[in-house]
């Protein structure tokens, strides 16, 4: 529907909606952009003030992926009229934890009465204009590099189903809640103080779309393609018992569909395996592609900031497939 619509003229709109990027951006002067993002989701653990962490985590997200720093959010509120205000108190205060935690100021927002719970952040950040990464710009060389473990999605809907086992439930939580600061910091003192060159080639973070989502959109922007090597893929625990199971959300598989005749899957990939591919999560971490020579650093400096980064494949000329998985 976007690509139906007229594009902003302006020619400080750096980053719009064309690139089907994480965030738009829009620069204020020559060493000044903003970020802004919105996101918003329904319940996604037991505990509310959990949900709230994971919320914000979720809502921040795309302003680490476009390499900006988060200064101010604004919440959006759904909760119903009749709901528990104690509840609605500790939603609130999950969010505002997680925003102290990225030193970014909630200024405000907006509610509705909703049947439906739902919330999160429209979130500003900051950004220099000849820094910002966009999940356009891959090289053939590259190496890509993947920040948190896949499978938050199957372990959701196995909770759902009443299946999920406690341990598998605190790992996600404990994932989808934790910010993707520690990893943009990490690749951003990379860059250092180059003006003209980064090592960063493209990022973006993975999210509704998958892996594989996320990947394509990387791939087709940049007119590349990627290798993944699925062994080199970290994993939630319990994630693979999950896909095993069949705990499949409508997401994944909508995700599968869209992705049909884009992604070629070597025989020896499993089917659960190729599932958790397609398996959308929320607050995920950020795929990169990075120059090749500062990979190694890339992977340690990651490592310092206690970040559970992986190199799990690279980027190839453009192939008749965009994604090839092995």
């Amino acid at each position: 529907m976007l690509r139906k619509l007229p594009r902003s003229t302006d020619p400080n709109v750096l980053v719009g909606y064309e690139t089907n990027d994480d965030a738009a951006v829009y620069r204020l002067s020559d060493d000044t952009a903003i970020v802004q993002t919105v996101d918003f989701l329904t319940p996604i653990a037991d505990d509310p003030f959990t949900y709230g962490q994971i919320a914000a985590a979720n809502s921040l997200s795309d302003v680490y992926a476009m390499g900006g720093r988060p200064i101010s959010a604004l919440s959006i509120l759904a909760y119903p009229p009749s709901g528990d205000l104690e509840v609605l108190g500790q939603i609130l205060r999950g969010g505002l934890a997680i925003m102290s935690e990225a030193s970014c100021a909630v200024v405000g927002g907006h509610s509705i009465a909703d049947e439906e719970i739902k919330f999160g952040y429209a979130v500003t950040g900051l950004v220099h204009p000849a820094k910002i990464w966009k999940n356009v710009g891959a090289r053939p060389g590259d190496v890509l590099i993947l920040t948190k473990p896949l499978g938050s999605g199957v372990i959701s809907t196995a909770l759902k189903h009443g299946s999920a086992e406690e341990s598998w439930v605190r790992g996600a939580t404990q994932t989808m809640a934790r910010l993707n600061r520690q990893a943009a910091d990490a690749l951003r003192e990379l860059d250092g103080l180059q003006e003209e060159k980064s090592s960063v080639h493209a990022a973006t973070d993975v999210t509704g779309f998958g892996l594989l989502g996320h990947a394509r959109e990387m791939a087709e922007g940049s007119a590349v393609s990627l290798r993944i090597d699925h062994r080199k893929i970290e994993y939630l625990p319990g994630a693979v018992e999950s896909a095993e199971r069949k705990f499949l959300s409508g997401g994944l598989k909508n995700n599968r569909e869209f992705l049909e005749g884009r992604v070629r899957f070597a025989p020896s990939v499993s089917e659960e395996l190729r599932a958790l591919l397609f398996d959308p999560q929320t607050s995920g971490g950020l795929l990169v592609a990075l120059a090749p020579e500062s990979a190694n650093r890339a992977v340690e400096a990651l490592k310092q900031r206690g970040v559970s980064a992986r190199l799990i494949g690279e980027v190839l000329p453009q192939q008749p497939t965009p994604i090839e998985v092995i």
